[in-house]
C-alpha cells in the first residue's frame, strides 16, 4: 500500500492569482501600444503576472532545462528507431554538449539538468548528480507486465518531487521540461490513450527518430496491449503510471505537480511530458494553470492530450527530436512576453493644467462656459 496520497495536491495547489492578472490586464490598457498589437505575447505576460503575484511583472532570468531519462522494455519489440537500451547515449550527447537541446541551452544561456530514473546502463558511466535518483535498471515491458512495481512508482514520483523542490528553492523562475527516453513514446501514447478513452490507432505516431511503417504497426499493437492492462487501474493515477508509463514518467507527473505546488511554470515538450501533465491534470484539476505547451510535435497523442488540458502550443515547426528542445525554442517567447510586460512605458497623465480647463476630455477650451451663453 503507497504512504502518497495524491488527493493533497487537489489542496495545495492554488490557481495563479487572478486579481494580480486583471491588474496586469489594467496596466496593458495603460500601455503606449494598443491592446491586441502584440497578439500572444499580451496574454503571457498577465499569466506570468499572475504565477508572479506581482505587476509589472520580473523578468525572466533564472530558467532551467530539466530532463528526465529512462529506457523502456517495451523497445524490446521494435517500436522505436533506437535500439532499446541506448537512451543512455542520447544523455551522454546532452552532457557532452552536442544535442540539439544541449546546443540551443549553450546559446540561450540556460542550464541544462538530467535526471536519470531507469536508463539501462551501469550507473558509473555517467556522474552521479545525474544518477543519483534513479529506481531502477530500465521500465518494464508494458505489453505483458507492469512498467514498475507500486513501490517505484512511488519512489519515482517522490524524486520528482523532491527536484521540483530543488529547483524552486534555488530560484528557478521558469522550467523547460523534457524526457531523454527510448520507448518513451509508446508509453505515453498507453497512458493518453486510457485517459482519453480512444482506441490505439488514434495515438500511435512516428516518435522523435520516426519509424517505418512495420514498426508503427508494431507500436499501435503494443499500445493495443498496454491499453488492456491500463484501463481497469484508471481510478488511481499511481498505479497507472506504475502499469504503464515507467520511472521517467513517473517522475515527470510528481515534478509537474510539486511545481504547481511551488508555484513554478513550467513549459512542456512533446508527447511524454504532455502524458505525464494529463495524468497530473487527473490528480489536481488546477495543476495545468502553471504550465505552457511550447510546441506542437505533431505526435496525434500530443494533440489529443493538449486538448483535454486546454492547452495551445506556443509554437508549430515541426520539431520531433524531444529533449525538451522544442520547448526551449519556445523559451525565449516567454522571456519576450516578460520582458516587454515589464519596460513597455505607460501613457503619461494629462497635465493638471489640461484636465483643469477640459482638453483632456476633448471640451473646446476656447467655447463659451454655460454661464455666457444668453
Amino acid at each position: 500500500m503507497s504512504g502518497l496520497n495524491l488527493d493533497d495536491f487537489v489542496d495545495l495547489i492554488e490557481r495563479p492569482d487572478g486579481g494580480v492578472r486583471r491588474d496586469a490586464e489594467e496596466r496593458r490598457e495603460r500601455l503606449t501600444l494598443p491592446p491586441g498589437a502584440l497578439g500572444r505575447l499580451d496574454e503571457l505576460g498577465e499569466w506570468l503576472s499572475a504565477a508572479q503575484q506581482r505587476v509589472p511583472v520580473k523578468p525572466i532570468e533564472r530558467s532551467r532545462v530539466v530532463l528526465f531519462a529512462g529506457d523502456h522494455g517495451v523497445a524490446e519489440l521494435g517500436v522505436s528507431a533506437r535500439p532499446a537500451g541506448s537512451a543512455h547515449q542520447l544523455v551522454r550527447a546532452v552532457l557532452d554538449g552536442e544535442s540539439p537541446v544541449a546546443i540551443l541551452a549553450r546559446r540561450y544561456d540556460v542550464p541544462v539538468r538530467v535526471v536519470d530514473m531507469s536508463l539501462d546502463c551501469d550507473p558509473d558511466d555517467l556522474p552521479k548528480e545525474v544518477t543519483r535518483h534513479r529506481v531502477r535498471r530500465g521500465s518494464g515491458r508494458l505489453d505483458i507486465e507492469d512498467a514498475l512495481t507500486l513501490e517505484e512508482a512511488e519512489q519515482a514520483f517522490r524524486a520528482g518531487m523532491a527536484i521540483a523542490d530543488e529547483e524552486a528553492d534555488a530560484g528557478t523562475d521558469i522550467v523547460v521540461l523534457g524526457d531523454v527516453s527510448v520507448g518513451g513514446t509508446t508509453a505515453a501514447g498507453t497512458l493518453i490513450a486510457a485517459l482519453c478513452g480512444t482506441d490505439a490507432s488514434v495515438v500511435t505516431g512516428r516518435g522523435g527518430a520516426g519509424i517505418d511503417d512495420l514498426a508503427w504497426m508494431r507500436k499501435c499493437a503494443a499500445i493495443r496491449d498496454g491499453l488492456r492492462r491500463a484501463r481497469p487501474v484508471l481510478g488511481d493515477q499511481l498505479q497507472l503510471l506504475a502499469a504503464s508509463g515507467g520511472a521517467d514518467l513517473a517522475a515527470m507527473t510528481g515534478f509537474l505537480l510539486q511545481s504547481a505546488v511551488r508555484r513554478t511554470p513550467v513549459i512542456l515538450d512533446g508527447v511524454v511530458s504532455a502524458a505525464c501533465a494529463l495524468v497530473a491534470q487527473r490528480v489536481a484539476f488546477r495543476a495545468p494553470d502553471w504550465w505552457l505547451a511550447g510546441q506542437n510535435s505533431g505526435e496525434p497523442a500530443q494533440e489529443k492530450a493538449l486538448d483535454r488540458i486546454a492547452l495551445d502550443p506556443l509554437l508549430d515547426h515541426g520539431v520531433t527530436v524531444g529533449e525538451g528542445t522544442g520547448a526551449l525554442l519556445a523559451l525565449p517567447l516567454v522571456q519576450a512576453a516578460a520582458a516587454l510586460a515589464a519596460e513597455l512605458p505607460e501613457r503619461p497623465d494629462p497635465a493638471p493644467d489640461e484636465r483643469a480647463d477640459g482638453r483632456a476630455d476633448g471640451q473646446d477650451s476656447d467655447a463659451p462656459a454655460a454661464d455666457d451663453i444668453t
